[in-house]
């Protein structure tokens, strides 16, 4: 043996294709789904895997949720803004909460000395 490599000129995948060598490939529908903004994607799903297909599904090009009913797309979703901390601390307590929590953490400092 000159050179000890037996699949030299071969990549991988190389070799015989086709049915035979795999067997038969399941029977498959493909389905339609459209987004809002008028992107059609056709994924395929066996047909005999007694699984529904999804009602809505991620548009490949944009993202945005994809439905069966071309006229009817799912809406896109609302990004919420970044809200910081203290935004969300606004939103649970109210003006004279904090004021009434900064008032014991105050007094708290002062009875042990640590403010005047």
């Amino acid at each position: 043996m000159a050179g000890g490599n037996a699949i030299r000129g071969s990549r991988v995948g190389a070799g015989p294709m086709g049915e035979a060598e795999r067997g038969d490939t399941a029977p498959r529908i493909r389905i339609s789904y459209w987004c809002a903004n008028g992107h059609e994607t056709k994924p395929s799903f066996a047909e005999e895997s007694g699984v529904e297909p999804p009602e809505t599904w991620d548009c490949p090009r944009c993202g945005f949720p994809a439905g069966t009913d071309r006229a009817n797309p799912p809406a896109p979703p609302k990004n919420e803004p970044y809200k910081t901390h203290l935004a969300y601390v606004k939103e649970r307590r109210s003006d004279a909460d904090g004021e009434a929590i900064l008032n014991e953490a105050l007094d708290s400092l002062r009875a042990r000395g640590l403010i005047r």
